[in-house]
């Protein structure tokens, strides 16, 4: 196979234009090229009121390809295509009882009960939460009925945080062994949109992922692997510096040597358990902010011009970055076209946004987080859980602004920046439910990130027109951009530094940020994991 990068094309060409682009590019008959996919399909936009071209990077098959190549061999855009496939570390051996345990069944947890299920590690995943089916029914009974579900909402429950969410699958990750490749596979041969093997940025969508989710876990348990819902783990055996099991709130225990933590960056009371126990972790940088809402229709004519509304290009989306005189970074975060802000808390007396978007992205407001990024050091100095305890206050702090009934806390733009309360909405109507309480967001946030807020808001103005528009809506708070904690693992093993056989993995470890790389870390740490048991059994 050849690969061809950066070959450009009309945005409405039509479909065989791509096969005669091809032809030509390579300087071969029509009849030599016997197949060709499209790795990759990307548009820039940054000119917007120029053409807009689509740019492709092709896998080709063709005839005589060494001759081809040889000829071509001084064009950097024309290389041998990169073996993507996927392809096993071990193969679990007869006779092996031993079974691993996975905890958590978000994007990670997945990714690693598939992986060592295809394996025929036969693994057991422990989810407090529950399926899709019964999750989705109690998050949205906080939405609709003010109900909260502690167990069992955006954070908790099949599927994990990104269930809820914009079902983004791309990252900034290097991946230099493809392994976002066999997450996109898998997510295809499960439902997904085949378009997600090539589009630049691509999404499966709350609703579609959902049905993903569950045809993902019927392969685990078909291939021997158990999925136990409703399984809060309240305890951790350690002896000796190795993990030997695990307790369970209904006082079962399971014993395994080998333990993955794909726990998300939600599960507090199980930080403070491992924090308890001795287990290594320290606290890392995260981000707080607020949730802005737009109408989509201004995102699309400020980023794509005279092609807003064009059916190849979907809803548009932005990625902001300011860096504010008292030394803060502001950046948009986790933006979703055509979404709503959703009620994102799993505790009680609480309140967390996050956004959401279905597969069509066709929902009349755009948004995103406006974060701001702080540090343990100067920001939350004390132990590993001190970023926790200060989530935790923020979030009761906005459970008060908003009402105390789980209605979020919300401001106008322009009544933000010039520090006065809003009274009433403008034409931007917030899709926040249970719903919002107009107040001062001042009170939201420590002094330093309103300030930095303040001063970003005008300049993305200038960056996006309307950006920062007097009735645009800032929906508080956006506190749980990523763990605040890291249990730390060695680079090599992957294994807890000071915890034989405890796998900490995902963004609740601290080591992923989004589906994809979520995914790929749960690859990563069952590679690990079968590898050690091997190991270990060869050793005895």
């Amino acid at each position: 196979m050849i690969r061809i990068t950066e070959l450009s094309l009309p945005l409405d060409h039509p479909p065989e234009a791509l096969r005669q682009a091809i032809v030509a590019r390579l300087g071969i008959q029509g009849a030599d090229l016997s197949a060709f996919t499209v790795f990759k399909r990307s548009y820039d936009a940054r000119k917007k009121n120029t053409e807009i071209t689509f740019v492709y990077i092709i896998d080709a098959d063709v005839r005589d390809e060494s001759q081809v190549l040889a000829r071509l061999s001084e064009d950097r855009h024309i290389r041998p295509s990169p073996d993507t496939h996927y392809y096993p570390v071990a193969h679990a051996p007869e006779g092996l009882d031993e079974r691993p345990l996975i905890i958590g069944f978000g994007p990670c947890g997945l990714f690693a009960a598939l992986i060592l299920a295809q394996m025929g590690f036969r693994p057991i995943v422990l989810e407090r939460g529950k399926d899709v089916r019964k999750r989705t029914k109690d998050t949205w009974a906080l939405w609709r009925k003010r109900q909260l579900t502690p167990e069992s909402n955006v954070q908790f429950g099949e599927g994990g945080a990104g269930l809820f969410s914009d079902g983004k699958l791309y990252s900034q990750i290097k991946d230099p062994k493809f392994y976002g490749r066999k997450v996109m596979q898998e997510f295809v041969k499960a439902g997904a949109p085949e378009e997600i093997l090539y589009v630049s940025k691509p999404h499966i969508g709350t609703f579609r992922l959902t049905g993903v989710v569950a045809a993902m876990r019927e392969e685990i348990i078909a291939l021997g692997g158990e999925i136990r819902f409703q399984s809060r783990v309240t305890d951790f055996n350690i002896n000796d510096g190795r993990i030997q099991g695990v307790t369970l709130d209904n006082g079962d225990t399971l014993s395994s040597r080998y333990v993955v933590l794909a726990l998300g960056h939600s599960s507090r009371d199980t930080f403070r358990i491992l924090h308890q126990r001795g287990v290594y972790m320290e606290a890392k940088p995260f981000a707080l902010g607020f949730r802005i809402e737009h109408p989509q229709s201004l995102i699309d004519k400020a980023r794509l011009g005279k092609y807003a509304g064009h059916p190849a290009l979907g809803a548009a989306d932005y990625k902001l970055v300011h860096h504010a005189k008292n030394g803060r970074a502001v950046y948009s975060f986790c933006m979703c076209p055509g979404g709503t802000v959703v009620a994102a808390t799993s505790e009680a007396g609480r309140v967390v946004t996050n956004g959401m978007s279905q597969y069509s992205r066709n929902e009349r407001n755009a948004n995103s987080g406006i974060v701001v990024g702080i540090h343990p050091a100067e920001d939350f100095p004390g132990d590993a859980l001190a970023g926790v305890e200060l989530q935790e206050r923020l979030e009761s702090q906005a459970f008060l602004l908003g009402g105390e009934n789980y209605s979020a806390p919300a401001q106008l733009v322009g009544d933000f920046v010039r520090g006065k309360a809003s009274l009433a909405l403008g034409d931007v109507e917030p899709s926040y439910k249970p719903g919002i309480n107009l107040c001062d967001l001042a009170d939201a946030l420590p002094s330093y990130a309103i300030m930095a807020i303040r001063e970003a808001l005008p300049v993305f103005g200038r960056q996006i027109r309307g950006f920062d528009r007097h009735d645009a809506v800032l929906t508080g708070i956006e506190s749980r951009t990523s763990s605040p904690v890291r249990i730390t693992r060695d680079n090599h093993s992957l294994q807890s530094l000071n915890t034989r056989g405890l796998y900490p993995a995902g963004e609740g470890a601290g080591y992923a940020g989004g589906i994809l790389s979520a995914g790929v870390d749960g690859i990563k740490v069952a590679e690990a994991l079968a590898t050690a048991m091997l190991a270990d059994r060869a050793a005895q």
